[in-house]
């Protein structure tokens, strides 16, 4: 049987401290690169202090660990997406 593996330890992690929910990245990356991808990490952002209220540590880190995943992705396709938007300008100039 194959079991999870351990929450990740180290001195940003305390003994008994949540993993980071990364809210606060989540709702700048929405507002300010791409709407539509960003929910998706204010939705894993937000799961995981009640995952780690519930007493699922495993899911909360999980739950932190898609969050980040998530803001990358979003940051990464609002910068994409702004780069094409400006090439695309400067081609249809006149």
């Amino acid at each position: 049987m194959s079991y999870p593996p351990p929450p990740p330890t180290g001195p940003e992690y305390g003994a008994g401290s949540p993993p980071p929910n990364y809210l606060v990245w989540s709702i700048l990356a929405t507002i300010l690169c791409c709407i539509p991808v960003g929910i998706v990490s204010i939705v894993f952002s937000s799961q995981v202090n009640s995952k780690w209220a519930a007493g699922d540590q495993a899911g909360a880190y999980k739950a932190s660990s898609n969050a980040k995943t998530w803001i990358i992705v979003t940051v990464v396709l609002g910068l994409l997406a702004g780069v094409l938007s400006f090439f695309y300008t400067l081609s249809s100039g006149s």
